[in-house]
C-alpha cells in the first residue's frame, strides 16, 4: 500500500514540527505539504529545515487547496478560525482531517460535523494514548460511583496556552458526564470565585492552571466520604500527541464519512 502523503497545518508552530518530526518517524507515512497562515513569517521556509531534520524540499505554504491536490490527510492542530477553513477544503478535496484543536466552540463542533456525511474527520481534545486510556478510566469510574462522590478536574499548561479549560480537561469532562449518563454542559463548574455557595451534588469541576513550560498535567478527582481516588495523566513531550495524529490519519485512511474519534481508534469506544 503506498505511504499515506499528508499535509500539517501550522507547520511553524510548536505541534506542527513536532508533527513534521514525527512524520520522519513512522512508517507508511510521507509529508506532503506544509501550510501556514497567509502572511506567516514562515511562507517559504524549508519544512524540514524549520522541524530540524535535514532539507526536505517542502516549501511552506498558504494555499491548502493547491496542496490537497496532492495528499490523502491533513493534520490540524491550529486555532478555530484556520481549523474551519481547512474542514471545508480538506471535505471538498476528499481527504481525511485529523483534528487537534483546541478552544472549538459548540457552533464550531457543529460547522464540523456538518462535513462529514461526505469527509471523514477524527477530532479529539487531546490525541495521546495515554489521556484516552485515562478517559476510558474516568467514563468506568463515573459510571460505577454514585454522585456521592464528587467529580473535579485539574489542569496544569505552560504560560504561552490561550484556551482555557484544556481541550484535554474538557475531553475527560465529556468522560466522566457520559459515565453518569449527563450532559456535561448542565453540569460543568468552572471559575469558582468569591461567595459561591456550597459545591452542587452532580457538578463536574474544572480548574486551570498557567505557568512555566509545563506540556500538560491532567488529574480527575473523585472525592468522596473519607476517602479519595486520583487518576492522572503528565505529558513529558509533545510527540506523543503528534504520534498519536499519525496512528489517527493512519486509521482513518479508508474508512468510511464520519466524526471518529480516538477512542474508536484505539478500540475504547465500548469501555
Amino acid at each position: 500500500m503506498p505511504d499515506m502523503r499528508l499535509i500539517v497545518a501550522g507547520a511553524g508552530g510548536r505541534m506542527g514540527r513536532a508533527l513534521i518530526r514525527a512524520i520522519a518517524e513512522t512508517k507508511g507515512a510521507v509529508l506532503s505539504g506544509a501550510l501556514e497562515a497567509p502572511g506567516s513569517q514562515w511562507l517559504g521556509k524549508d519544512a524540514g529545515t524549520l522541524a530540524g531534520l535535514p532539507e526536505n524540499g517542502i516549501k511552506l505554504s498558504g494555499d491548502l487547496w493547491s496542496l490537497a491536490a496532492h495528499a490523502d490527510g491533513i493534520l490540524d492542530f491550529t486555532v478555530p478560525a484556520a481549523t474551519l477553513a481547512n474542514v471545508a477544503i480538506a471535505a471538498e478535496r476528499g481527504i481525511v482531517h485529523v483534528i487537534g484543536t483546541t478552544g472549538l466552540s459548540a457552533s464550531d463542533d457543529a460547522v464540523i460535523k456538518s462535513v462529514t456525511k461526505q469527509a471523514v474527520v477524527v477530532k479529539s481534545g487531546n490525541m495521546s494514548l495515554g489521556v484516552n486510556l485515562l478517559a476510558a478510566l474516568v467514563k468506568r469510574v463515573a459510571r460505577t460511583l454514585d454522585d456521592g462522590f464528587d467529580i473535579e478536574i485539574v489542569e496544569m499548561h505552560h504560560k504561552a496556552k490561550i484556551d482555557a479549560p484544556s481541550g484535554t480537561a474538557l475531553l475527560l469532562g465529556e468522560a466522566a458526564a457520559a459515565g453518569r449518563d449527563v450532559k456535561l454542559a448542565e453540569h460543568s463548574a468552572r471559575g469558582r470565585d468569591g461567595i459561591t455557595g456550597a459545591r452542587k451534588a452532580g457538578d463536574i469541576g474544572f480548574a486551570s492552571l498557567r505557568g512555566g513550560t509545563v506540556t500538560g498535567d491532567h488529574t480527575v478527582i473523585f472525592a468522596g466520604p473519607y476517602e479519595r481516588i486520583e487518576l492522572s495523566h503528565k505529558a513529558e513531550d509533545r510527540m506523543i500527541f503528534a504520534h498519536g495524529a499519525l496512528r489517527a490519519a493512519l486509521w482513518a485512511h479508508g474508512q468510511k464519512p464520519g466524526l471518529y474519534s480516538m477512542a474508536d481508534v484505539l478500540g475504547l469506544g465500548d469501555i
